[in-house]
């Protein structure tokens, strides 16, 4: 590094730093309120390695990198060894096989991360001045340690713009699906921007989720009581194991994130009298709600719907947040006002021709999802002005 007092670090293990060293990297802002979003706080990233979630035998092998100067941590990585591309929601598994066809081996790799959270955030902690310094490293922790790549995952698009080319660095857009505040007073303000079948549709579709007398509970903070995350891991365990095969959070997640993270989390809940059948857990930033785990034990039509987007946008507007982002894939959002956005990533590839391949993919990809996010965008349920 050009900086002689500048040292990079690497960690087995968050309790290896402290949380107020490595927040004050992370989310600095949080002094005066909320983070800009949780999953990057040492509170979230510890909360999934105590709880077996991350580390050994996961896939997930922290190994935070942390910048120093003159001793003290100024910059960050939050990076894992990663064996597997699963938790990741940029998807790379054709990258995967196809290095394999080619005689390579693609596992591991480094990935750096908010695990299982496709949420677009700061990657690089601290200073833009320590990115390409702190990405300088990374890259030749990959090189150094015979490893097929890099991936930064659901950076900034700041971030991507930054460092896109620096070290070989490919730049990939994606694209996930935006709820946007523009000054809404109430959900029926909201449904005021809406085509006149949309809306009609919208509140049908309400009236329907709860027909079957259903009561839905918004609970946060200490209104969140252990039994209720209970009946949320029963949820939870069925939506995984459908989706992923298995759950990637364990039971002993949600305990150790409600111990330091309750105030960062809403938990909305559908009662069949006192008894919950159905839940969806969402993230409280400084701007934004994010909508991640979703689960049911019994069938209601339009339930999912309404916990998971319709219940997001009236607490969003009941609290000033400026968006909810509802997490990745899943075209059924437009029609309930959540748009397409770009989102970004970084990789580097150790193999010079695997390296120029994917960088040809990129830039086709790249113009497909620019065409793709104009196309959805235009079957969005606003009115057209």
């Amino acid at each position: 590094m050009s900086d002689p007092a500048a040292q990079i670090t690497l960690l087995d293990s968050l309790t290896e730093i402290s949380a107020a060293e490595w927040d004050a990297m992370a989310a600095p802002e949080q002094t005066s309120g909320r983070p800009e979003d949780p999953f990057t706080t040492h509170r979230f990233l510890l909360a999934l390695e105590t709880s077996g979630s991350t580390g050994k035998g996961t896939g997930w092998l922290p190994k935070p990198l942390i910048l120093q100067q003159n001793g003290k941590p100024s910059a960050a990585l939050p990076m894992f060894v990663k064996t597997h591309s699963q938790g990741e929601y940029i998807f790379d598994h054709s990258w995967a096989d196809a290095y394999s066809r080619a005689g390579g081996q693609y596992y591991p790799k480094l990935q750096v991360a908010a695990p299982f959270t496709p949420v677009p955030g700061r990657r690089f902690l601290g200073p833009d001045a320590f990115r390409k310094p702190l990405a300088s490293a990374a890259v030749a922790l990959t090189e150094g340690n015979g490893l097929s790549s890099l991936h930064i995952t659901f950076c900034t698009p700041e971030e991507a713009r930054d460092l896109a080319g620096h070290e070989t660095l490919l730049h990939r857009i994606t694209h996930q699906y935006h709820w946007q505040n523009n000054g809404y007073a109430s959900y029926e303000d909201f449904l005021s921007d809406l085509s006149s079948r949309k809306r009609k549709a919208l509140r049908k579709e309400r009236q329907s989720a709860t027909s079957a007398g259903l009561t839905i509970r918004a609970l946060t903070g200490d209104a969140i009581e252990p039994q209720h995350w209970d009946a949320f891991w029963a949820f939870y365990q069925d939506t995984g194991a459908r989706k992923w095969g298995r759950p990637y959070l364990t039971r002993t997640a949600f305990d150790a994130l409600h111990a330091t993270m309750r105030q960062d989390m809403l938990l909305v809940l559908a009662f069949d009298g006192e008894r919950p059948i159905a839940g969806a857990l969402n993230f409280i930033g400084r701007s934004a709600l994010y909508g991640r785990y979703w689960g049911a034990i019994e069938d209601h039509p339009a339930l999912h719907f309404e916990l998971c987007y319709h219940q997001a946008i009236d607490w969003a507007i009941a609290h000033g947040l400026q968006r909810v982002e509802a997490g990745a894939q899943g075209d059924h959002k437009l029609a309930r006002g959540y748009l397409p956005v770009e989102t970004h990533s970084l990789h580097y590839i150790t193999d010079p021709g695997f390296r120029r391949a994917v960088a040809d993919y990129l830039t086709q990809e790249s113009r497909a999802v620019t065409e793709e996010i104009a196309a959805l965008a235009s079957y969005g349920p606003f009115r057209q002005s």
